[in-house]
């Protein structure tokens, strides 16, 4: 058995059905792990999945509910930068397509390069530049999905559709755009943000992109958010910091919050 195959065993044996919906949060986000009613958890480490290193990670899996809809939050994330194998990245969205999750929503803290985006600011992922130099299906041929799959709608639109819905009912400003994903672990440089703009992207980060191509090859909806913590490089006054990334998306968090309480409340 695989690790893979061990992990959603683990998930099945821990918390039974699959829910509806997953959602992975991304840095100083976990705070959205309280809006969450009638939870149970378990450690990653328990259920066979990877343990993230990185501040603002718990690693672990909370089952509740979310309005009416029974959710799977995913409390931190692997990064390709803490040097870890690309199957240990994808593996935990890659349990959760297998357990049965019928949609996954992804969330990170990102970097603004849209010089109008502010600290706080919530953008929808409508695309991405995958600039980390690695690709989760680089290998042998996986049978979980097709050798060369198509990434047109990775972000999907129906998802995307009913998230722009949900932050009309909210009043919610709701940026969207391309989101560029790099290597890490160090900040971009202002050059590589000039570039970055250039290109076409609007926010700039180092998760997401290995997952929702994982997630896409298996054919599992997938949906994405950014939450805007910071100015890039060389768009801001103050030299870039990992805790201050995370206190402010921790401080802004709600809002996301309040916009994915009301989108799954459509999943039940």
């Amino acid at each position: 058995m695989t690790p893979l195959e061990r992990a959603v065993q683990a998930l099945r044996q821990r918390f039974g059905d699959a829910p509806n919906a997953a959602i992975v949060l991304g840095s100083g986000l976990g705070i959205l792990v309280d809006q969450a009613e009638d939870t149970e958890d378990a450690a990653y480490s328990s259920l066979g999945l990877p343990q993230p290193t990185v501040s603002g990670h718990d690693g672990r899996v909370v089952v509740g509910t979310l309005g009416s809809t029974r959710v799977a939050l995913l409390s931190g994330r692997i990064h390709v930068y803490e040097g870890r194998p690309m199957e240990e990245v994808v593996r935990a969205v890659r349990a959760m397509a297998l357990w049965g999750v019928k949609r996954v929503v992804l969330t990170n803290a990102a970097g603004a390069v849209h010089p109008s985006f502010r600290p706080g600011d919530v953008m929808l992922m409508d695309d991405h530049l995958n600039l980390m130099g690695v690709n989760p299906l680089v290998g042998p041929p996986n049978p979980l999905g097709p050798r060369f799959p198509d990434m047109t709608y990775a972000y999907d639109p129906r998802l995307r559709a009913q998230a722009t819905a949900a932050a009309g009912r909210l009043g919610m400003t709701l940026h969207r755009g391309v989101y560029a994903a790099m290597l890490g672990p160090s900040y971009e440089t202002p050059a590589e943000i000039r570039m970055l703009g250039f290109m076409g992207a609007q926010a700039v980060g180092m998760s997401t992109v290995p997952e929702v191509i994982a997630l896409n090859h298996m054919g599992t909806p997938a949906l994405a958010f950014s939450l805007i913590s910071n100015a890039a490089a060389g768009l801001g006054e103050s030299p870039l910091n990992h805790a201050e990334v995370t206190e402010a998306a921790k401080l802004a968090g709600g809002r996301l919050g309040a916009l994915l309480a009301d989108l799954v409340a459509s999943w039940s």
